[in-house]
């Protein structure tokens, strides 16, 4: 920041000729761009704003009118001030004319009452300008490498408003056009106060100009966006005017995340990025407060406060094949997620949890049942999205603070339904029955215990032979142990596949045509299948 008409009072340089100041006293915060020497009555021509001037008076004119209009002129023309040093033309004080000129024009005007040299006052005022610039340029190619660096790496807006903070020290938020806040950043303050009433308190700021400050809101608004179609706006929050540098910071942040929109492929808009956000913030305990939660679901259209609130994950039933390809059907899935439950006048939080799974945080209407919600959503989203797909839910909980465990009861509903979906619109835990009881004992070693006991023979002569006897096994229990169709689906005669299962007999040491033996050994694989998912 230049420095102010205080500052350069404040040198020693000044302070030694006994500076006061005899008007304009509360312009003295007027930034002064540079310190100019005069000694002739018609300078305001020379001048081009931001001057600060000094003067021995010697070449004023005497008449008041003349004086009047000599600092009439200066004002006019943006200068920042008038220096005059006593004891050559005017002795003990200015004319009257002259101060009551610089009053009614708001003119800081200064005497000095000892004489200064003027080249040691231009010295050290335009030293400490040229260090601000310098300070300033160093600045900007901080600004402009990191910024790069952002464009070049595809960073997240998150990850740009955080640079934003960096510098500025200040809020900043991301806004779409809906005014719902895409990302945000408090630069460690109460994130709920900065988001609180967003919405309108959004709405009533509107700056014709792409950048502009507006002083009553205290907001630096930026527009966000690229070959003449503009998606959101930068909103720095300011304590004060911004200097030249917050604006070239907002400007470079803006364009930094307008180029990282139209270099996007295969990833999710920003309204998913920024659910996705909230949802992972929620479920990893980010947010010291639930309260900052829900004001950021707020600031973005989704109200969880005061509402019955159900999780659900969704999940792809196949592979894409390729890392890429997943990203990108994930991606859609969750854009079709958010559009079904738009349809169906749900606002709810979708968005990606990782590379596999969708996340939806749904608060409930007053009056609906989850069930209507879930099946609600089910319909519009298989309207929308072709590929198979299960809808999982976990419990409804009354408050934020229980959220993630209805998400991990999600997870785990998805984690089963996803290897044997039946085509239901969505599965809660109720439904997944035995798999849905032994996935979540899986972690028990009293489960694990078991499930050694009847297979770990079976597991161990496989190993060593490189054989396929629980695949058989497997093949025989799902078939109902009914030989001629297991064997058909195993793709092996009837001769051999009789001989596998007395080879299989004589591992396990029991009877495969024993009802409850069976039972055992099929609950045994179902939670071997469990374990074995957990690992890989």
């Amino acid at each position: 920041m230049l420095p102010t008409v205080a500052d350069v009072l404040a040198l020693d340089t000044v302070r030694r000729g006994s500076p006061r100041v005899v008007a304009g006293g509360d312009r003295l915060d007027t930034r002064v761009r540079w310190v100019h020497v005069g000694e002739v009555h018609d300078i305001a021509h020379l001048l081009r704003g931001g001057e600060l001037v000094l003067t021995t008076g010697v070449a004023l004119p005497n008449e008041p009118d003349k004086l009047a209009d000599y600092i009439s002129e200066l004002a006019a023309v943006g200068a920042s001030g008038l220096i005059v040093e006593l004891g050559r033309r005017f002795v003990r004080e200015l004319p009257r004319a002259v101060v009551k000129a610089a009053e009614e024009h708001g003119l800081p005007l200064i005497t000095l009452a000892r004489e200064t040299p003027f080249v040691q006052i231009t010295e050290s005022v335009h030293a400490r300008i040229i260090d601000i610039q310098l300070q300033e340029l160093r600045a900007s190619e901080q600004l402009h490498e990191v910024f790069t660096e952002l464009s070049v790496e595809g960073a997240s807006p998150a990850e740009v408003l955080n640079q934003v903070t960096r510098f500025s020290g200040r809020p900043v938020l991301l806004e779409n056009l809906a005014h719902q806040v895409l990302a945000c950043d408090a630069a460690g303050g109460d994130t709920g106060s900065v988001l609180a009433n967003w919405e309108t308190r959004s709405r009533a700021v509107m700056p014709a100009e792409r950048t502009a400050y507006d002083a009553a809101a205290g907001w630096l608004v930026t527009m966000v966006g690229a070959r003449g179609q503009d998606w959101g706006r930068l909103i720095l929050l300011c304590d004060g005017p911004p200097s030249p540098r917050d604006i070239v910071l907002a400007e470079r942040a803006a364009t930094t995340l307008a180029l990282s929109r139209l270099l996007e492929r295969h990833q999710e808009s920003l309204e998913r990025q920024a659910h996705g956000t909230i949802l992972t913030g929620i479920l990893t305990h980010a947010y010291a407060d639930p309260d900052e939660a829900a004001a950021r679901a707020r600031a973005v259209g989704v109200p969880l406060t005061g509402r019955r609130l159900v999780s659900a994950v969704i999940r792809l039933t196949a592979s894409v094949g390729t890392a890429l390809g997943e990203q990108a059907r994930l991606g859609e899935l969750a854009e079709a997620g958010a559009a079904a439950c738009r349809e169906a006048k749900l606002p709810a939080l979708v968005g990606a949890l990782d590379q596999s799974r969708v996340g939806v945080l749904l608060p409930l209407p007053p009056r609906m049942a989850a069930e209507t919600a879930l099946g609600a959503l089910a319909e519009r989203l298989r309207a929308n999205f072709a590929t198979p797909f299960v809808l999982a839910a976990g419990s409804v909980v009354e408050s934020i603070k229980d959220v993630r465990r209805s998400f991990l009861e999600a997870e785990q509903v998805a984690e089963v339904a996803v290897r044997q979906p039946d085509g239901r619109p969505f599965y809660r835990l109720p439904d997944l029955r035995l798999r849905g009881l032994l996935h979540l004992l899986r972690d028990d070693a009293r489960l694990q215990t078991f499930a050694e006991r009847e297979l770990g023979a079976l597991l161990a002569y496989d190993a060593q032979r490189h054989g396929d006897l629980t695949r058989i096994l497997r093949i025989y229990l799902d078939a109902g142990r009914n030989k001629a169709v297991a064997a058909q689906k195993a793709h092996l005669s009837r001769p051999a596949f009789y001989d596998r299962l007395r080879r299989l007999e004589r591992v396990l040491d029991t009877d495969l045509d024993d009802v409850e033996s069976c039972l055992s050994l099929h609950v045994a694989l179902l939670a071997l299948e469990t374990f074995r998912r957990e690992t890989t």
